[in-house]
Order: structure tokens, then C-alpha cells, then sequence
């Protein structure tokens, strides 16, 4: 099944792409250039890893407690 259709999959993917954009905003330089359209996605990531990092944190902790001992 596609992770589109998945919801728990789809969450995984999300988490995943915020932590990797709150990760690679320091180090990729066009990541910061594009704020507006498609292309200004990254960047969004990237401020909720930065801002919401309590949050994410404790997102990326459950989704895992829950596909190791749940699924």
C-alpha cells in the first residue's frame, strides 16, 4: 500500500521529511532561497523542526514506539 493512503505511513513520511529539513537547513544553502510556491516547502519543514522541536520529538518517539511494538 502507498504511503499516501496509509495514515500511519504518511505520518512516518511527514516526520521524517521535517526532521531531514530541520537537519539540512544549515547545511544546504537553497533550501532558505525559496519561501513562497512548491518550492518553498522545504522551508516550511524546516521552521516547524526548528520551532516545534519538543513537538517533533516526541512525535518521532511515539511513531517509532508504535511501529516496534505495535505493528
Amino acid at each position: 500500500m502507498s504511503a499516501i493512503f496509509d495514515f500511519t505511513s504518511m505520518l512516518t513520511v511527514v516526520l521524517l521529511f521535517i526532521c531531514t529539513m530541520a537537519f539540512l537547513r544549515p547545511r544546504i544553502s537553497w533550501i532558505s532561497a525559496h519561501r513562497t510556491g512548491f518550492e518553498g516547502i522545504p522551508w516550511k519543514l524546516a521552521r516547524i523542526g526548528e520551532r516545534a522541536s519538543p513537538a517533533v520529538a516526541v512525535g518521532c518517539i511515539a511513531m517509532a514506539v508504535y511501529i516496534l511494538f505495535i505493528v
